[in-house]
């Protein structure tokens, strides 16, 4: 169980759908389980390895010539550290991360983290840290995956920095056919859980027009004020926005929630 949750977070009785990749669902189902509820998993993403194993090998290459590497979410630090040159990342080497989950994956494989925004955890937050504002000069190495938002290192560029981006692993939509619910799903799920436009995407689509109307119609948690507004636009209703995309914060939105419900 995600620990320091709300002692009084009663959540019995609650279909909550977890639409996070299959590796990732785990702590999360348990603690919604630990709480009452019932985890329903749909993983709306596959995480698969890099496309260019040559290229991200060349680029991994640079790294001692680097002065900041961010890692863009846990999945970008479980790969990348896993594809990592021998010898690791160098010492001096400024390490900023997104979000606390993915610190705190850096911080267990022996490589504290010396940038994490403080509040919200996304590009635009870490962009706003005092150490992302000068770095005129400075090369940047981005951990991500295919395809991600250009905001950070675009920024960075303009800023004065010399960027690159690192593409450790794929996103890919599972699918149609592997999606696998209980029959009566939508009468027993009270809310869902998605932390990436992506994801909400892919959720979309895996629905079809048969699902799709429930998702536009029940509560779902997301993690930025850009999910709201995609949300929003794609027709949900009852957006609902979570501190962050850890574990913590994503229960802390679902007690908050259930306590409206009572």
């Amino acid at each position: 169980m995600v620990p320091n949750q709300p002692r009084d977070c009663d959540l019995t009785g609650i279909g909550v759908l977890v639409t996070r990749a299959e590796h990732q669902a785990e702590l999360l189902c348990e603690t919604i389980a630990s709480l009452g509820g019932v985890p329903v998993r749909l993983p709306a993403v596959e995480i698969n390895g890099p496309a260019n194993s040559g290229r991200v090998n060349q680029l991994l290459a640079t790294l001692p010539e680097c002065d900041i590497a961010i890692f863009i979410s846990p999945n970008a630090a479980q790969w990348g550290l896993k594809l990592l040159p021998a010898g690791g990342l160098p010492e001096n080497l400024i390490l900023a991360a997104v979000g606390r989950r993915t610190a705190k994956m850096l911080s267990e494989f022996g490589y504290p983290v010396d940038i994490v925004p403080v509040d919200r955890f996304d590009s635009e937050s870490l962009l706003a840290t005092p150490a992302m504002n000068d770095v005129t000069g400075k090369r940047v190495l981005i951990f991500r995956g295919n395809g991600g938002r250009a905001l950070l290192g675009e920024t960075l560029q303009q800023r004065g920095a010399l960027v690159d981006y690192v593409e450790v692993y794929r996103r890919k939509r599972p699918g149609v056919a592997s999606v696998s619910l209980p029959g009566d799903w939508q009468a027993e799920v009270g809310i869902a859980t998605v932390t990436s436009n992506d994801l909400l995407d892919n959720l979309f689509s895996l629905l079809g027009t048969s699902g799709s109307p429930w998702l536009q119609a029940n509560p779902l948690v997301v993690v930025s004020e850009r999910m709201v507004k995609h949300a929003k636009a794609l027709g949900c209703r009852d957006v609902i926005l979570a501190e962050g995309a850890d574990e913590h914060s994503l229960v802390n939105a679902l007690c908050a929630w259930s306590v409206t419900q009572k």
